[in-house]
């Protein structure tokens, strides 16, 4: 039963930081129709910006980590919804009514352009990733080992998306963003700025990426240009998993895709860690191409 519990508590930890990263992806299908692939490389930049930042930040603070973490979680997201904006204003809004076949290549160029550029800045070798919050053992048994950094990374993303929630269904912009991805068209003839609507719609997905990449970061304290990769391809899949444009559905498959990798890593072996994530995205395609929560949806040709 502690074994259980400790892989439990390490698949929701993951899970959490997998469901972050799924709702960019799911968001911006929402509004725009397709799939943002820079999204994990994002993830990457804002592991760094915390890397970064933390030496510049903990002087300031009196080396307070209640303090220095929010802190830095906050500035590498308002860096990396910038990064997102900028993404966005340069390299999809011109493309924005040519074939998504387009914009698809250039999502995937804009990644490696990050992955490869991040390495010509950060450089390639791994870096030891600061301690941001506080780290205490609350439990030390011999199958159970309970430290507050997992429960820091779950409470803190079940923070950043109640909170998304809250915007998305209580405020204006979260209506025009609902409209918009329910009808373009229609909510342009209402008066909606479309191009207000997809700016903010990247912010808001860059800066819970960045926010992950800080949490990834803390639980996994290795980062390098190219660890967008893998997370940021299961992040996909969670979207897909719980339904594509469906924000709950992506937290959802986000924490079934984490829940999955824990146990068949601690149950059968690290070697099918990766490959079961991408063998339910085949079983999902094949019997619920919608995911879980999407709703199949027949389209005029």
């Amino acid at each position: 039963m502690s074994e259980l519990l400790q892989q439990v508590i390490n698949g929701i930890s993951l899970g959490s930081i997998y469901a972050l990263i799924a709702i960019g992806y799911t968001m911006v299908y929402g509004v725009l129709r397709f799939i943002n692939f820079a999204h994990g490389d994002v993830f990457m930049v804002g592991a760094f910006v915390g890397y970064y930042a933390t030496p510049h930040i903990m002087p300031l603070v009196g080396g307070s980590l209640i303090l220095a973490g929010p802190i830095v979680l906050l500035l590498a997201m308002i860096v990396c919804s910038i990064l997102g904006v900028t993404i966005e204003k340069l390299a999809y809004k011109p493309l924005r009514f040519r074939p998504k076949l387009t914009i698809l290549i250039t999502a995937i160029g804009i990644s490696l352009f990050l992955e490869f550029g991040g390495q010509l800045v950060f450089g390639p070798d791994p870096k030891s990733f600061p301690t941001l919050f506080l780290s205490t053992t609350l439990i030390d048994s011999q199958n159970l080992v309970l430290r507050t950094t997992p429960i820091v990374v779950i409470g803190t993303a079940i923070i950043l998306m109640l909170l998304l929630r809250f915007i998305v269904m209580n405020t204006k912009l979260g209506t025009a963003m609902r409209a918009v991805s329910f009808n373009q068209q229609a909510a342009s003839l209402m008066g909606i700025n479309i191009n207000t609507v997809i700016s903010f719609t990247f912010v808001l997905g860059s800066s819970l990426a960045a926010a992950g990449g800080i949490l990834y970061g803390t639980l996994y304290p290795s980062i390098n240009p190219l660890m967008g990769i893998f997370p940021g391809l299961k992040a996909f899949i969670s979207a897909v998993l719980g339904g594509i444009g469906n924000i709950p559905g992506a937290a959802l498959g986000g924490l079934i895709i984490g829940m999955t990798e824990t146990f068949v890593t601690g149950y059968l072996s690290p070697t099918y860690r990766d490959a079961i994530a991408f063998g339910i995205l085949i079983l999902i395609l094949l019997f619920k191409p919608s995911g879980i929560l999407g709703r199949h949806e027949a389209e005029k040709v």
